[in-house]
């Protein structure tokens, strides 16, 4: 009986800490996609659609490279000049900003 407690006690902290994981990422997302509207130029109806598009844009590949592929094309059909490593360190800021985010909720 025990072992069967400890087992589904297991699998309920993988649940939740995959479920904590996704909403960590999405918010991530959500805040890079405000940034980048904002680089954009985008107005806030846009900016919340845009937002929503790099939510999106995470689903199509495993990890973190669709989004960056995502802004990286965005600034670039936009002739705005930004390197590839200014995107990734504000890919990361926003990740410890989401992880505070979501765990202050």
């Amino acid at each position: 009986m025990m072992f069967n407690d400890r087992e589904r006690d297991f699998e309920n902290r993988y649940v939740h800490d995959q479920e904590l994981k996704f909403r960590i990422r999405a918010r991530r997302n959500k805040l890079l996609g405000q940034w980048a509207a904002e680089k954009l130029g985008k107005s806030p109806d846009e900016a919340n659609a845009y937002a929503q598009a790099v939510i999106r844009a995470d689903f199509e590949l495993p990890g973190e490279d669709d989004v960056f592929a995502k802004l990286r094309h965005d600034f670039d059909a936009a002739g705005i000049e930004i390197s590839d490593a200014d995107i990734r360190a504000k890919m990361a800021e926003s990740l410890i900003e989401a992880e505070k985010q979501v765990m202050a909720e």
